[in-house]
């Protein structure tokens, strides 16, 4: 007699023949991969991998290439020298068998990692033996605590899903100097690199390689509550002289750099058993003292020694909710924004550095809009602009203590985030000061998030915004907003949200919403949006680039891996194109078609080439350089683009890039360079230079930016800098000058020095606003 079939053999069957669709057309082997997970009674959760390994053993593979590790507990604290000399290295294997990512998929590390993962009462222990088989080549030359250039060196990493919910975790980088970057990863898709906390890390190098110890206290990080737990983890090896990426799990060639945050392919670690509860607080009080002059005004201040103090709090309600106070705030020791060349008629986007705003950043992102980048926009003719800069974002915290770029203070704040079960809750509530000379009235600003984990690694959520007096000082400023983001294959998304804003005396099309769809393999790459903003869409604690439209955008991407091309790793060629209508969908406003090739060295070098052409719109004047207006009217115009990248491991690295074509009824060239020289492994230079030659009917004009930023660090915690920079559109140059200490992990000295010159007269430029800046931070755990 015939039986159907029972649901999971269907349900297996249909993944299988799906999975082989995906692979024929270049997508990561582990796309369906299902938890399967395996049953331990002595565990609190089904483990997602093999089981645990037996003692002695540290780690178990099954063959579909999952691993779990097994922590070890120690009695005795180690030494944290970075030497690995203790006996526990000697009694307790290491695990290793590093999978690469680069430039072979799936094949064995070319250079062996040996791993521990050890804690005691208060830390996590996660040591590394780095072996190189050609040490004089390792690239090393970075100490900057969080700093990109940590990634472009060797270095070793570690993420930590401390809730095993396979989407989110606590990044840990160090290189052999001993660099340091800590960041925050929320739904495998954000890192909030700018997210500090306190640990300790120390690297050195051996005839064959190079050592790691780091030590990260529990109270650094949040966990579920439980005496045993089950955590995700990952390490990823680079080895700059090779280009080679490896893990201990395996990680599609897809995801590039952000393999790391693929906490869904992690292995799974157990055997952590953190301290009982215990008191979760933090107190950071701080102190700050400077003088500062302003001629911009008259008359002229010239004020006398200031001082001032606060302090932040921090008290876990749980050990996975966390409540944050501050009083007072004062961001002082902040570095200063680089500037941008900007030749849209849009404005520029510059990233969060405030403390205070870095902690749960990724909690309140929605609908895909990205906070985390470096820069946003400038420099190109049309109006794309890319996702990043039309996306809404409708919490952006730089709307807080900022005015038309005018500083206002904050008297106090709160927030609470954290995880709780599958929900991710975040809840916001800050008061700023009036600014009578400015016209900024005392503001009140909260935001409240919520999301839901869903499925594997989907999410739902919703979001609340609002502020009192609006911008306008006519009553409040309300968003609200429903997301939901679906990742049901690897390396895939999509993305969708609806939002509404209410505004005093702004009535009507008042609505924004998003549908997004991603399918990025390794060899093909397709990407398809819609997105809406209504005229009267306001959402005044976030970034609007540009308001009332409509957006259609289209990507094909087709990258090969060829074996015949010596020295070549990766070719890629890709199309889009991007139209852009008002809120009506009647008039084009914009319209982007391009076209790119790249060619990825085996070196780490890049080539990239791309062509655009591109149609503007103008509805009213817009006046591109000081007295040059360019009048209403449809533009064409297109421009080939070219740069080349230079691998990290020269002394003398960057991007070179040339321009050159048709700009509005006009033409346009540029020219510029972004780099680094590397004098030793602690003092390095970065110029930028940037220069655009634009020849327009209505006037002729040069844009010039120049800037320097000069780096020395004592040691990975000591560090001076200075960012000198140049822009001819403002006629400014600027100063800025920082030196911090942080003298133990957590506490901080900073002296900063800035000034700003006017530099449209002849000579010497004339000071503007120069200002001396000392702060001391004390960080007490109880």
């Amino acid at each position: 007699m015939w039986r159907a079939a029972p649901r999971t053999i269907i349900v297996e069957r249909v993944r299988f023949r799906i999975s082989l669709l995906l692979l024929s057309l270049g997508f990561p082997r582990a796309t369906l991969a299902s938890p399967a997970a395996t049953d331990n009674p002595f565990l609190p959760t089904p483990i997602d991998g093999p089981p645990a390994p037996e003692p002695p053993e540290v780690i178990a593979r099954d063959e579909r290439g999952r691993a779990t590790l097994r922590a070890v507990r120690i009695e005795t604290a180690l030494d944290l020298d970075g030497l690995l000399e203790e006996d526990v290295y000697g009694s307790v294997p290491a695990a290793s068998g590093f999978i690469q990512q680069e430039p072979v998929e799936g094949q064995p590390a070319s250079e062996r990692t040996e791993v521990w993962v050890l804690f005691d009462e208060k830390n996590v222990y996660v040591s590394a033996r780095c072996w190189d088989s050609q040490p004089e080549k390792i690239v090393a030359n970075e100490m900057r605590r969080d700093n990109f250039n940590i990634f472009l060196n060797d270095n070793f990493a570690v993420i930590l899903d401390t809730f095993y919910d396979r989407r989110n975790g606590f990044l840990f980088h160090t290189n052999p100097v001993g660099g340091l970057f800590d960041g925050y990863v929320t739904d495998e898709r954000e890192t909030n690199r700018d997210w500090n906390t306190v640990y300790q890390s120390q690297s050195r190098r051996f005839r064959d390689g190079w050592t790691v110890e780091m030590a990260i206290p529990f109270k650094s990080l949040r966990y579920k509550a439980g005496s045993s737990q089950i955590w995700g983890i990952n390490f990823r090896r680079i080895v700059r002289s090779k280009n080679e990426h490896s893990y201990l799990t395996r990680i599609p060639a897809a995801y590039g750099q952000r393999g790391i945050t693929n906490l869904s392919s992690a292995a799974t670690l157990v055997g952590i058993e953190p301290p009982a509860q215990s008191k979760n607080l933090e107190l950071k009080p701080f102190a700050v003292s400077g003088v500062t002059t302003d001629r911009t005004v008259d008359p002229a201040v010239e004020s006398d020694p200031q001082v001032d103090a606060g302090f932040d709090l921090k008290y876990g309600l749980t050990r996975s909710l966390i409540f944050d106070f501050t009083y007072n705030t004062d961001f002082a020791q902040v570095e200063e924004d680089e500037v941008q060349v900007n030749l849209t008629r849009f404005s520029l986007f510059f990233p969060e550095k405030r403390d205070f705003f870095l902690e749960g950043q990724g909690i309140f992102t929605f609908g895909g809009a990205s906070t985390g980048g470096r820069g946003g926009g400038g420099g190109g003719g049309g109006g794309g602009g890319g996702e990043q800069s039309n996306t809404p974002i409708l919490f952006f915290s730089r709307r807080i203590g900022l005015a038309d770029e005018t500083k206002v203070g904050i008297d106090g704040g709160a927030r609470l985030t954290g995880k709780t079960g599958p929900y991710s809750v975040g809840i916001l509530a800050i008061g700023t000061e009036e600014a009578e000379a400015e016209g900024v009235l005392a503001t009140n600003f909260s935001v409240v998030r919520l999301k839901r984990d869903i499925l594997r690694r989907s999410n739902i959520g919703v979001i609340g915004t609002r502020r009192s007096p609006s911008v306008a000082g006519l009553g409040t400023n309300e968003v609200y907003g429903l997301d939901a983001n679906f990742n049901f294959l690897a390396n895939s998304a999509v993305t969708a949200y609806y939002a509404k804003s209410s505004t005093d005396g702004r009535a009507g099309n008042d609505a924004s919403y998003r549908g997004r769809v991603d399918l990025n393999g390794d060899r093909y790459g397709l990407e398809t949006e819609y997105l809406v903003s209504g005229e009267n869409f306001n959402p005044e604690i976030g970034f609007l680039r540009r308001e009332d439209f409509r957006r259609s955008f289209g990507q094909f991407r087709f990258s090969p891996r060829p074996k015949s091309l010596r020295g070549v790793r990766k070719l890629g060629w890709e199309a889009s194109l991007e139209y852009i209508t008002d809120g009506e969908g009647r008039v084009l406003e914009s319209r982007e078609a391009q076209a790119r090739f790249n060619v990825d060295f085996e070196s780490s070098d890049q080539l990239v080439v791309e062509y655009s052409r591109n149609y503007e719109f103008l509805d009213e004047p817009f006046e591109i350089e000081t007295g040059v207006m360019i009048p209403v009217g449809g533009y064409d115009f297109q421009d080939v683009r070219a740069s080349y990248q230079m691998g990290p491991q020269r002394k003398l690295s960057g991007r070179f890039t040339l321009r050159r074509g048709s700009f509005y009824d006009g033409d346009r060239t540029e020219a510029s360079y972004f780099g680094r020289a590397e004098i030793s492994s602690r003092l390095t230079v970065e110029p930028r230079l940037s220069w655009n030659w634009v020849d327009l009917p209505e006037g002729r004009f040069t844009t010039k930016l120049a800037g320097a930023r000069v780096n020395f660090s004592l040691s990975p915690r000591i560090f001076a800098g200075a960012l000198v920079q140049y822009i001819s559109s403002d006629d400014s140059l600027s100063t800025n000058v920082r030196f911090r200490w942080e003298y133990q992990p957590g506490s901080d000295l900073f002296v900063v020095y800035t000034d700003g010159r006017d530099t449209a007269g002849a000579g010497i430029p004339l000071l503007q606003n120069r200002s001396l800046v000392v702060k001391l931070t004390r960080l007490f755990r109880f």
